[in-house]
């Protein structure tokens, strides 16, 4: 049997390559999701089953008695398709095929636009979770293909509430049909507005400071005398620790000025930071803004009672526990029982407390002492003047935990 899968691009005959639209008729059976079946030419004549899952598909392929079938997928049987499955069973099962593309709705899109894509961040929202946010952080425009989980509405009310109102999207609705729409303005223009089904988003990229390597100058951050910041060496420190990976969730509790918060905000896919203070909270949240730390949430309030609301978390730094370290590392190890912890301390006694918290957590720990001196001029001469000490505690699971 010939088997071919193939993407009839945007879903009329007048997006479909030649060789695709030649497939379709000589095909004696064709398989795909109603919508698609229902949009084919009207000289298709093979038989049509419908079908949407891998395996049901593969079922109707070695039932069929024909020489040729053809599995129709919308769009390009390379972006996001079906197709992608249905080869993995194919190879398994030994069986020959050959994948044919379709135009996707991203080269539709960028030719309606008049713009080239390669540039562009490629996002399936379609059915699947995604944080819209930290997409758009990531220095490129955004294409999302929307859909089920994710529609351009959704995408709009996360960027609008992240503070990102004012960041310009393009909505296109049924892209190469006859009643296509596009949509162009800012994402709070969209917030929560309903579109069709068949629609796909373009992002601009998030206005954000250049990301840098870990541990940025005191000097960048805004200050307030009353509001103590972890200082530049310290938080490399802090950071290096942690291990931060581009796909995890953090926590900052006692975020102070946001400096830690910040430079999570670069690495992470989200942070979430809680303070009691309130000055602090609104230094925090202003630094949040000059530096475009969108994927940042700023939460106030006591640890651990607000830690409650928080996704669970890959990684946590303890900056400040207000007498709460026990709890704050009970409610950390609720939502992750493998989550790192990182906390810092300057008296000996919060010391051996965090080591003994996280040992009875069942936490393996390292101990490091940060000790930093900077030089100051004193005359014609530069003396060195020692910080304070600074101990991170680190813990993590055993590996077979």
């Amino acid at each position: 049997m010939e088997i071919t899968l193939l993407g009839i691009g945007g879903g009329l005959p007048a997006t479909m390559t030649k060789e695709a639209a030649d497939a379709l008729r000589s095909a004696e059976l064709l398989i795909g999701a109603p919508r698609v079946l229902a949009s084919l030419p009207a000289e298709c004549a093979g038989e049509k089953k419908e079908a949407i899952r891998t395996d049901d598909i593969l079922t109707l392929i070695w039932e069929a008695d024909v020489s040729r079938a053809a599995v129709v997928f919308s769009g390009d049987s390379g972006f996001y398709s079906g197709a992608r499955p249905l080869v993995k069973k194919l190879d398994e099962a030994g069986l020959a095929y050959r994948v044919l593309p379709g135009l996707s709705s991203i080269q539709l899109l960028a030719a309606k636009l008049g713009t080239p894509w390669q540039d562009w961040r490629l996002v399936s929202a379609h059915g699947l979770d995604v944080d819209p946010v930290w997409e758009v952080c990531r220095g490129k425009q955004v294409f999302f293909l929307t859909g089920g989980t994710w529609c351009p509405g959704d995408i709009c009310a996360a960027l609008t509430e992240a503070g990102l109102g004012d960041l310009p999207v393009v909505i296109a609705e049924k892209l190469s049909y006859p009643d296509e729409v596009i949509h162009r303005g800012c994402a709070a223009d969209f917030s929560g507005a309903k579109f069709d089904s068949l629609s796909v988003l373009l992002a601009d990229s998030a206005p954000r400071m250049t990301g840098r390597s870990a541990g940025w100058p005191d000097e960048l951050f805004d200050r307030e005398e009353k509001v103590p910041m972890t200082k530049q060496e310290v938080r490399a420190n802090v950071l290096a620790k942690l291990g931060i990976r581009p796909d995890e969730t953090v926590w900052d509790v006692g975020s102070g000025s946001g400096s830690v918060s910040i430079e999570m905000a670069f690495l992470a896919k989200s942070v979430w930071g809680c303070e009691i203070i309130e000055e602090a909270l609104a230094l925090s949240r202003r630094n949040r803004e000059k530096f475009g730390a969108w994927n940042l949430h700023l939460v106030g309030g006591s640890a651990p009672e607000v830690l409650a609301d928080f996704p669970a978390p890959d990684a946590v730094f303890i900056g400040g526990s207000r007498g709460n370290m026990s709890s704050i590392v009970d409610a950390v190890t609720a939502k992750n029982p493998n989550a790192r912890i990182l906390i810092s301390a300057i008296a000996l006694e919060s010391l051996h407390e965090a080591m003994e918290t996280l040992t009875n957590a069942g936490y393996q720990i390292e101990v490091t002492q940060v000790a930093v001196s900077r030089a100051r001029a004193a005359g014609r001469l530069h003396l060195m003047m020692a910080n304070n000490p600074i101990y991170l505690i680190l813990g993590t699971k055993p590996e077979e935990a």
